[in-house]
């Protein structure tokens, strides 16, 4: 026990370092974005927000939620809690995740578009994603049975990843105000390079944030499960 408590230490230390990391390079992102990347011609200074919105939106839609229900789809398969852990710790952020998305967006929608909200099928459809997350984690908080946890989980954390592609391709299937993808997309890139330096480099910094948080929780939620064990016995 004493051998998996000092692993359980380890890995959170590792996540505090990697959680440390991802915000300072956040932090030189946004000196880059503010003041060393040109200001969008059409939309002006708002358009920065663009570098917060864009990388947290990619974490929740392609790193987090696709990564919480592969682990607990494994896990039906597998039975072995560190994937059911990992399911937890990834859906945990990527929730915090689609929160900055959902607060960001109205923030840059408001001055373009003219309004906070409107009902555009992206829109939606990632607010649904937002509420499915929050319900991931009430069913987690509510079943005490850690296999029975961990099942039931699996299935909503699946139908979390069947929204993804729906709300990717929401801007081709449906008319609306949000723009297609520029980045993300079967051509090159419609940014200009200065830009895309920019936003690649939110990318991978928002991503070392992502492994930051969820090796910190994991390493949390790793101590609290031996400290239950050790309790029971």
């Amino acid at each position: 026990m004493t051998a998996d408590t000092d692993a359980a230490r380890g890995i959170i230390t590792r996540g505090v370092v990697l959680t440390l990391l991802g915000l300072l390079g956040i932090a030189v992102e946004m000196v880059l974005a503010i003041k060393f990347t040109p200001v969008e011609a059409l939309q002006g200074p708002a358009q920065k927000i663009f570098y917060v919105h864009v990388p947290a939106a990619v974490m929740v839609l392609w790193v987090a939620v696709p990564l919480a229900a592969i682990a607990g789809l494994l896990y039906l398969w597998l039975h072995d809690p560190r994937l059911d852990r990992f399911a937890a710790a990834s859906a945990e952020v990527g929730t915090m995740f689609c929160l900055v998305v959902i607060i960001t967006g109205p923030i840059w929608a408001r001055p373009i578009w003219g309004a906070w909200w409107t009902w555009d099928g992206r829109l939606t459809l990632t607010l649904f994603l937002f509420f499915l997350l929050l319900g991931y984690h009430t069913l987690r908080s509510a079943i005490r049975d850690p296999n029975e946890r961990a099942r039931f989980s699996a299935v909503l954390g699946g139908m979390g990843l069947v929204l993804v592609p729906f709300i990717h391709l929401s801007v081709y299937l449906w008319r609306g105000l949000h723009p297609k993808p520029i980045v993300l997309k079967p051509s090159a890139p419609s940014l200009p390079p200065e830009m895309l330096r920019t936003l690649l480099i939110g990318f991978a910094v928002t991503f070392i944030f992502y492994l930051g948080l969820v090796t910190l929780r994991y390493g949390i939620q790793l101590r609290d499960d031996l400290k239950e064990a050790a309790d029971a016995a």
